[in-house]
């Protein structure tokens, strides 16, 4: 029963929340701005309009541009599968399955960037390179981070090792180090900003959207949709790794668990908003450097991980 209730919030949070998870990220911009804003499910009926049109292809595409956005939602509907919303549930899990996570996305970027490409447009090719250096950056900070939280807790699985092993403050200083790196990743993989600017429409400047140039009807509706989805599945992530509860065996401590879930999601969607409104770009040459803040702060995790291990009898 337990296992159903939990399989029934994932699933529920996988499909509703990236639609909730921009509307507040668009409503924190619109109030800092001094405006009312859109409602929070707007992105709802942007996606349902995309739907109820029809797509139009040029005449240089191939298949591959077609298959693209059914391979980008379906890899990142099964990569959701393995990602713990909830620190100690995942609906899949095996030894080191948070690799195949993070490879499963993978998989979506390379038709993403592959449809780009098979467009025949500079534009949209300079954005399948922007993004493909991007993610080199971003991947190391991404498996290094999940990697010392596996070697620090002692567990290979994905739902377990998010999971809260004590309460010393070398362990929660640990984790808020990490998850403030996976923050970063999510600000990268998502294209926000200060590594992009989802609302600019200046092709030499885009990253993200310049590669969804051409999609159009449902088709650019799976892509908007996967990507909101890509960013809750790493918000969930760090919310994971900072909720102190797990998926217990009673109703009451997993209705815990899920609720700090969701206000630990909610907290980075107004973070992501916050920083949109308060931050600027950044360069391109200076988002490697910010890539690697991130990463020489999953080093540091490590290295404290590695005397900790030393030091434990």
């Amino acid at each position: 029963m337990m296992f159903y209730c939990l399989l029934a919030f994932h699933l529920a949070v996988v499909m509703i929340a990236p639609i909730y998870l921009l509307g507040i990220i668009n409503r924190v911009k619109s109030l800092w701005a001094g405006r009312r804003g859109p409602r929070l499910n707007q992105v709802f009926f942007d996606l349902v309009r995309l739907l109820r049109k029809t797509p139009v292809y040029s005449v240089v595409t191939s298949w591959i541009f077609r298959i693209a956005p059914l391979i980008i939602l379906s890899t990142t509907l099964m990569a959701s599968l393995f990602c713990p919303i909830v620190p100690g549930f995942a609906p899949l899990g095996f030894p080191g399955d948070f690799v195949a996570f993070a490879y499963i996305l993978g998989l979506g970027k390379l038709f993403l960037m592959l449809s780009a490409l098979d467009t025949g447009s500079a534009f949209e090719g300079m954005g399948a390179s922007r993004e493909a250096t991007y993610s080199a950056l971003a991947e190391p900070t991404l498996l290094l981070g999940l990697g010392t939280l596996s070697w620090a807790s002692g567990s290979q699985s994905f739902e377990d090792l998010v999971v809260t092993h004590g309460s010393l403050p070398l362990d929660m200083t640990l984790r808020m180090t990490i998850a403030g790196a996976l923050f970063v990743v999510l600000l990268i993989e998502s294209s926000r900003v200060p590594a992009d600017d989802p609302t600019t429409h200046l092709e030499l400047t885009m990253v993200h959207e310049v590669m969804i140039l051409d999609h159009s009807g449902p088709e650019l509706a799976m892509v908007q949709y996967a990507s909101a989805m890509k960013m809750t599945l790493l918000a969930g992530i760090i919310a994971s790794i900072l909720n102190p509860f797990s998926a217990g065996v009673s109703l009451p401590s997993t209705a815990l668990a899920e609720i700090v879930s969701l206000a630990l999601i909610a907290l980075i969607a107004v973070s992501v908003g916050l920083i949109e409104s308060l931050t600027a770009r950044l360069r391109f040459r200076a988002i490697p450097l910010f890539t690697l803040s991130a990463f020489m702060a999953v080093v540091v995790a490590l290295v404290i991980t590695a005397a900790n291990q030393q030091v434990s009898p």
